[in-house]
């Protein structure tokens, strides 16, 4: 099967080139990402590859449909970026990677939260330049302090097992339950009180119509004075100019960042020699008590290595006509874990 591997990244082209190596399948890498414009790359091709950055939306599912695709094979969970329900009436099948590694985001979480409490960017910045004094730098320590998690899949229950090993008292909200992280030692609450509660929120939830700017300037009010915002899930589920508001009045006291709301067109780029034109995301730039990383949660070889087998086990069943039944996205789908 010839397959459009669309906004093809250096650093995954390895993985995907030794777990492909013997399929039999014929892999064309496209550097752009899918668009209306950049559809007729796709020529020739069955099936076509799509990133998180990749805009599958209902013109390009006509473009792609015109062109004779009948499978598209997501390298993410999410799925946000694509047109379900044009698929599904084009006869488009769909398939993600539903668990490429946990652990990967979640530490990664973890590593945001550590240097924003620690301050470990600025120290950094600091001694590189001489710079030994230790003003300023003052943080706090993890045990005993609440920590709320909204979204308890795979990703939120690998989360919850680190922060409880930080001995702190974590918190849980999801719409599906969270059973599974209560069975870890979550306390599960409603979302106003794990708002109101916790000193640490960190996201882990899909991006959908119910979570879209889910934290936005009513939730930040509820929260306390000083919370700490982390989001490695979907940038949407945080409303960029209320998280500004909420850094300059001081009630958010720091934010971790590994997703933002109009990342499509930035992030995966090197924009070093160019005038940054999102005034939104300069803005986030310019507090000392926010870092930002782009979008590298993902970014490990175990979870390389994962995606590309699961890609690969997904496309050998288009092949076939029996893709994995665990791995198929349908319109009717709410939760990308």
């Amino acid at each position: 099967m010839k397959v459009a591997f669309y906004s093809a990244k250096p650093f995954e082209r390895s993985a995907f080139d030794a777990v492909f190596a013997h399929a039999g399948h014929d892999l064309v890498y496209i550097e752009p990402s899918l668009n209306l414009q950049t559809a007729a790359l796709a020529s020739g091709s069955q099936a076509v590859c799509l990133f998180v950055n990749d805009d599958a939306n209902e013109k390009v599912i006509d473009a792609l449909h015109a062109q004779g695709i009948k499978s598209i094979a997501l390298r993410s969970a999410g799925f946000n970026h694509v047109h379900l329900a044009a698929c599904e009436s084009r006869g488009i099948t769909v398939a993600r990677v539903p668990a490429y590694s946990p652990y990967a985001v979640a530490e990664h979480a973890v590593g945001l939260i550590l240097m924003l409490n620690r301050q470990l960017h600025r120290s950094f910045n600091r001694t590189r330049e001489h710079n030994f004094s230790l003003d300023g730098l003052i943080g706090f320590d993890m045990a005993n302090k609440t920590v709320g998690i909204i979204g308890l899949g795979r990703i939120g229950q690998v989360f919850a097992k680190i922060m409880l090993g930080f001995s702190c008292n974590v918190l849980g909200f999801d719409p599906a339950g969270g059973a599974e992280a209560a069975k870890l030692g979550v306390t599960l609450v409603d979302l106003p009180q794990l708002l109101r509660e916790s000193r640490i929120i960190s996201l882990h939830c899909p991006l959908n119509p119910s979570t879209h700017h889910l934290i936005n300037a009513q939730a930040i009010a509820q929260m306390p004075k000083g919370v700490m915002i982390i989001n490695t899930s979907r940038g949407a589920i945080v409303d960029s100019k209320a998280l500004i508001d909420g850094l300059k009045s001081r009630h958010i006291g720091a934010v971790g960042l590994d997703v933002y709301e109009e990342e499509g067109d930035l992030f995966f780029r090197d924009l070093s020699d160019q005038v940054l034109q999102d005034d939104t995301l300069a803005r986030l730039l310019t507090f000392p008590n926010a870092v930002i990383t782009a979008h590298q949660g993902f970014l490990t070889k175990e979870a390389l290595h994962n995606i590309a087998q699961t890609t690969l086990d997904n496309i050998n069943g288009f092949a076939t006509g029996d893709p994995p039944s665990d791995n198929l996205v349908r319109s009717s789908a709410h939760v990308a874990r």
